[in-house]
């Protein structure tokens, strides 16, 4: 049934609706993940692939990347030399997976949503305070780095972008200040939080099973050894751990279901008729545990991966991390890169 709506029915459901979350935490649906279906999505969907994900883009930043990714690893083993951290790591996993972020900025609408009854619109709105007095401090420091640079400014990182083509007079839609806001919010968002949350359920199922861990130390020791760090260029060489990474994907999804998509219009779906406002949710925490595409689904099996090409992007529907279509995320080509690079260097390295 997710096909239907995410390919086949695609375009009468490319919206989002209209809810709170979108309203006080994405400057009123001024970003990419809530704005509705129309031109600024389109542009802001092509200022991402364009300014941020284009091959060149990515390659130009890539030694950024790397650097901060072995200083990292160098800061972390530093601390699992304590044996004691790392045997209580999993309790500490348990007890923070989700749950700020989860209360704050998840809450859904009810039809008695302006009673407030459970407080989340209120802590919608400290939320936005707080990120944007953040968001304003980013910008004004990029401006005054801009304004002392005169002419030889050179634009460094995509809040610049951002800013310079804010300032372009072709554009369709103007970006305003909020709309600058929302966009690079988005990259925080999901560069973060979603692969933080990634990395710690891999951790917890690694912890349950030594024997998957043991094999992924096999498989890092006999294709990297151990006198230099794992790269993006190795993963074709690691069909285990990619298997891990898939496994993790299939068993816990970065959120139980995908942003909600919204009905343009009616639409009849497998004989169903559809009304235009309608709300569509999608669970893909479901789909990724459904007994009729998965043997075992309850377990974390990485070895139902091992000579398979199971797609993650989207054109497999029993394994939707990223969702699919054009509501899909952006990001998805590259999302598995940054923490695919740490659970090597976090789980299997540790001895």
């Amino acid at each position: 049934m997710a096909k239907q709506f995410l390919r086949i029915h695609d375009t009468s459901f490319a919206s989002r609706p209209a809810l709170d979350i979108g309203k006080y935490t994405s400057y009123n649906y001024s970003d990419m993940t809530w704005a509705p279906y129309g031109p600024h999505w389109r542009q802001a969907r092509k200022i991402y692939l364009s300014e941020v994900f284009s091959e060149n883009k990515l390659e130009s930043f890539k030694h950024i990347h790397i650097e901060e990714e072995h200083n990292f690893h160098s800061r972390l083993h530093s601390f699992l030399e304590n044996q004691l951290f790392y045997e209580n790591i999993y309790f500490v996993i348990i007890s923070h997976l989700f749950v700020e972020w989860c209360d704050q900025y998840w809450g859904l609408d009810t039809w008695l949503s302006f009673l407030d009854l459970q407080g989340y619109v209120k802590k919608m709105k400290d939320l936005y305070k707080k990120l944007d007095k953040f968001h304003n401090y980013v910008i004004d420091d990029h401006l005054d780095r801009r304004k002392a640079d005169k002419d030889h400014f050179v634009p460094k990182d995509v809040v610049d972008v951002l800013l310079q083509l804010a300032e372009d007079p072709n554009l369709e839609v103007k970006l305003t200040r909020d709309c600058i806001k929302g966009l690079f919010q988005n990259l925080l968002v999901g560069g973060t939080d979603t692969s933080a949350t990634t990395v710690e359920w891999t951790i917890h199922e690694l912890i349950k099973q030594p024997r998957i861990i043991q094999k992924a130390k096999e498989e890092l020791d006999r294709v990297i050894g151990r006198n230099r760090w794992v790269e993006e260029n190795d993963f074709s060489q690691l069909p285990y751990i990619e298997a891990i990474i898939k496994e993790s994907f299939r068993l816990h999804p970065l959120a139980t279901f995908l942003a909600p998509h919204y009905a343009i219009e009616d639409c009849n779906v497998a004989g169903y008729d559809i009304s235009k406002g309608t709300t569509i949710l999608i669970n893909t925490w479901s789909i990724g545990r459904d007994p009729n595409s998965w043997s075992e689904p309850e377990k974390f099996l990485p070895e139902r991966f091992l000579g398979k090409e199971i797609d993650i992007l989207g054109s497999n529907f029993a394994l939707l991390p990223f969702g699919s279509g054009r509501r899909s995320q952006t990001g998805c080509p590259i999302e598995p890169g940054p923490w695919d690079l740490q659970s090597p260097g976090l789980g299997f390295r540790t001895r």
